[in-house]
């Protein structure tokens, strides 16, 4: 395990040297260790200590944290639990608290939700969505677009819009700013009708 761990920091710190594209002298001389120190920390040759590591983490503009941290998939791979509600299923595809505030979910709209989506709902935000099967009624206003698998839109969500399949299950990849977050995604969770 610590050896994992070893080459693991090895990896990280060559990466983020490359990235900046720094030769080994460039980064020895922000964090004042010899150029062949460094190569043999690299290389595995020699074991990084932390008096070294943590001027190594400051010329790199990174934390020790990010160094060091274990090897997982929990910071890689989401697992999706759908809710269903109304004849729409979520799958959130991103976590909670995103730094940008972005959100990303599927969605699969049955052909029930065609007859509830008469209403058009009105709330903050800003949503994107692509249709990656079927196709979807989009309503804005006085306004009905078809959009098909392959294309996308993009609109205001103070729009008074609905979403719908049309003529058959469909399915989008949506994202959404924080606002468009609150009403489509945590209303879905909660059994109220998000999208229609």
């Amino acid at each position: 395990m610590e050896q994992e761990i070893d080459a693991v920091v090895r990896q990280r710190i060559r990466a983020l040297r490359i990235a900046k594209g720094w030769t080994l002298d460039s980064l020895a001389a922000r964090c004042g260790l010899s150029a062949s120190t460094l190569s043999r920390i690299e290389t595995g040759h020699r074991r990084v200590a932390l008096d070294q590591l943590v001027p190594i983490a400051r010329a790199l503009d990174t934390s020790l944290d990010v160094l060091v941290e274990p090897i997982g998939d929990a910071d890689v791979v989401i697992r999706p639990e759908p809710h269903c509600t109304a004849g729409v299923t979520v799958w959130p595809l991103s976590r909670e608290g995103t730094p940008a505030g972005v959100v990303v979910a599927k969605f699969r709209f049955e052909p029930e939700v065609a007859e509830a989506a008469r209403e058009l709902r009105v709330h903050p935000g800003q949503e994107w969505f692509t249709v990656l099967s079927g196709r979807l009624r989009l309503r804005l206003g006085e306004r009905t677009i078809i959009v098909p698998a392959g294309h996308a839109a993009e609109f205001r969500c103070t729009v008074p819009h609905s979403l719908a399949p049309d003529g058959g299950p469909t399915e989008i990849l949506s994202i959404f700013d924080a606002d468009g977050q609150r009403a489509h995604l945590r209303g879905s969770a909660a059994g109220t009708r998000s999208l229609t």
